[in-house]
């Protein structure tokens, strides 16, 4: 089958619907981490910490930046706050806005008990009149325990989601796959073990051995081998099923699209930390250039996943 990239008789979702998709993987893969750091380590004062420092502004900003992108990618961008308000239930763009006000309401209020003291010295120093807003969030904070695991699991709701979203495409064989929910949220969590990879040892200038390093070192393995798995699991299901199932897993591996899995999503996103862990020498596995060179990987091989699922997802039609 010739392929043109990037354009498909079939097309309806395009390029800023896997940026789209990728920054919500983000969002979820941050949240996710950020809440198990804490309440693995209880941290007395969270606040410190720069996983939780970075998942108070990536998280929020990710999910902001791209539901600005879908705004403007609507036909008529202001028809989308009808959709903020008027939810269809059989509708699963509008149970994800739905989904998306409610996490954004628990992150911002997570955020506020997170960074209570900060906030308690601001007001009271700049804007007095408002210090009654601090007896609100003391009051708040006793409720911390629930609304965290609530967060925790709008996160995983968050990286299924964007699964979800796509598969509502039925008449797209390679789309319709109860396993890409899974595969999107396991691909989410490894962007987001690299993005705060990134941001701890560049922005926040810890060391590679430092505790928040080592605990994103230590969940990262389980996920990628996780994501192996669900990418084997995803193709066996269409090549089980046969039919155009079957033409869809032989068109998006093949042509332009194979080649952006192959070498972008296995070669440089999965093989090659791997590969590069056992080539160089011990010593340099704990180096922070080349941590932060193999999450930029990572992070490519993420985003080569989004768009090779999203356009090879297209290529053929039931």
């Amino acid at each position: 089958m010739n392929q043109v990239p990037f354009q498909t008789p079939n097309l309806v979702w395009d390029s800023t619907i896997a940026i789209y998709l990728f920054l919500l993987g983000v969002a979820s893969g941050t949240t996710i981490l950020a809440l198990l750091y804490k309440r693995s380590r209880k941290l007395i004062n969270p606040s410190e910490n720069w996983i939780i420092r970075s998942t108070a502004i990536i998280a929020p900003s990710a999910v902001i930046i791209g539901l600005t992108l879908l705004i403007f990618h609507l036909t008529r961008p202001w028809t989308f706050w009808f959709l903020m308000f008027n939810y269809q239930f059989n509708s699963v763009m509008s149970m994800g806005v739905l989904m998306f006000q409610v996490y954004m309401t628990v992150m911002f209020l997570w955020i506020v008990i997170i960074f209570r003291d900060l906030i308690a010295n601001r007001l009271n120093r700049f804007l007095p009149r408002l210090s009654f807003i601090n007896r609100w969030i003391q009051f708040v904070t006793k409720f911390i325990q629930p609304i965290e695991w609530f967060l925790l699991f709008l996160g995983v709701v968050l990286g299924v989601y964007t699964g979800f979203l796509l598969s509502d495409l039925i008449s797209y064989p390679m789309l319709n796959n109860r396993v890409l929910p899974w595969l999107f949220l396991a691909s989410g969590t490894s962007s987001g073990i690299a993005t705060l990879l990134i941001t701890i040892l560049t922005v926040g200038r810890l060391t590679p051995h430092s505790d928040e390093a080592h605990f994103l070192h230590k969940i990262e393995r389980p996920t990628v081998a996780a994501e192996i798995i669900l990418l084997v699991i995803f193709f066996a299901v269409l090549y089980m099923a046969g039919g155009q199932s079957e033409v869809a897993a032989n068109n998006a591996l093949s042509g332009f699209w194979g080649m952006i899995f192959w070498v972008g999503v296995v070669g440089v996103g999965l093989c090659s930390p791997q590969i590069a862990s056992l080539v160089v020498g011990s010593r340099y596995h704990h180096h922070k250039a080349f941590i932060v060179v193999m999450a930029v990987a990572s992070l490519i091989g993420v985003v080569c996943l989004r768009y090779f699922i999203l356009y090879a997802g297209q290529l053929t039609i039931a």
